[in-house]
């Protein structure tokens, strides 16, 4: 009995292991229209959809401390965000002290500057700036991540990608990134394969579907607003996804809806997550 008792316990132990998902919030760029406009209208938007994790990309015309207070006062909590590569380049103590204000230890980083090819002087150049600025956000109780827009995956002249020069050239005790799932799925690449392919260097999630039947191999990071849609009804295999993510190390994975009705859109994407089990 207590070998067949033993037996049992082996086999339901890979079942009883399996991670969640993780949390789940909404980039708030989603709702930058009705933000612009209304920032506490904006915030309640989002409260009444069920969030209470939220990452940020700007803040409205209020200091970071002034929009603190608006989360604050409705529940939400900015675990994550969003900063340009110039102001990391030009006042990184001021990007240090905004996230800080807003509670955020993670400070992303949405885009490297450029023009044309993503080429590997562009990504070694962004390399050693990464490398910089994260070693000391790290001294300081912060975290740098890249958030990829599907340039990087571009094949170069001599062979390989600016995103593997990234990869190669950052040190992973500094330097992690955002996987957005529709950009790089655009760009023609698996992202069950890209979050294999480098193991604990990715840390959250944009989930956003890209339009069944739309073209890929696409690295311009610019997309028709039509190939945006709802999560679930598009071409990406979530399940798959969500699954690698999670043996990959996902910490937060974000909703950003760049549709033309992310208020109508927004709620079925999170039902169609919740249905989504490990």
């Amino acid at each position: 009995m207590r070998r067949l008792t033993a037996l049992l316990l082996l086999s339901a132990a890979p079942l009883l292991a399996a991670p969640a998902n993780p949390p789940l919030g909404l980039q708030l760029e989603s709702f930058k229209i009705k933000l612009a406009a209304d920032v506490p209208a904006g915030l309640d938007l989002v409260r009444a959809d069920g969030f209470t994790l939220v990452e940020t990309a700007g803040t409205y015309s209020l200091t970071a401390p002034q929009f603190r207070q608006q989360l604050d006062a409705r529940g939400l909590r900015a675990v994550s965000a969003h900063f340009s590569y110039e102001s990391l380049d030009t006042n990184l103590a001021q990007v240090m002290a905004d996230a800080r204000a807003l509670g955020s230890a993670n400070v992303v980083v949405p885009g490297i500057p450029h023009q044309g090819v993503f080429t590997a002087e562009v990504a070694r150049r962004a390399a050693a700036a990464f490398n910089a600025w994260g070693r000391t956000l790290r001294d300081h109780g912060l975290r740098l991540l890249y958030h990829p827009h599907g340039g990087e995956f571009e094949p170069l002249p001599g062979g390989g990608t600016g995103f593997e020069v990234l990869m190669a050239r950052t040190d992973p005790r500094l330097v992690f990134f955002e996987m957005d799932v529709f950009w790089v799925a655009y760009a023609g690449q698996d992202p069950v394969a890209v979050l294999a392919k480098y193991p604990g260097r990715w840390r959250m999630f944009h989930l956003k579907d890209l339009r069944k039947g739309a073209a890929t191999g696409i690295f311009t990071g610019h997309a028709p607003i039509g190939d945006f849609v709802p999560i679930g009804t598009g071409q990406v295999d979530w399940p798959a996804v969500l699954a690698a993510g999670r043996r990959a190390g996902i910490e937060y994975s974000f909703i950003e809806d760049e549709s033309s009705n992310p208020e109508a859109n927004v709620p079925p994407s999170v039902r169609y997550l919740e249905s989504v089990r490990p």
